[in-house]
């Protein structure tokens, strides 16, 4: 990934662009703290729909795991022990 200064990214926005379009990231920096990152539209809307997917996938696996534990006892008085 290429880094820029914020204010070489002003400068060279078209450029930066242009190879970002080509599949490149740029991280843009202010004050060497990387604070935005440049990605194609296309890639990132494909990860961003990934991440909600391994989220839902992850709740479903534990909604499978939740209803396969059986507690014997009152709640409360397991949660109390465990705390011991």
């Amino acid at each position: 990934m290429k880094t820029v200064p914020v204010f070489e990214a002003k400068n060279r926005f078209s450029e930066l662009l242009a190879s970002v379009e080509r599949g490149e990231e740029v991280a843009i920096t202010r004050r060497g703290v990387a604070v935005a990152r440049l990605v194609v539209m296309d890639s990132h809307a494909e990860a961003e729909d990934q991440r909600r997917q391994n989220v839902r996938e992850t709740f479903a696996e534990l909604r499978k795991l939740r209803e396969a534990i059986e507690l014997e006892g009152d709640l409360k008085q397991l949660a109390r022990e465990g705390l011991a």
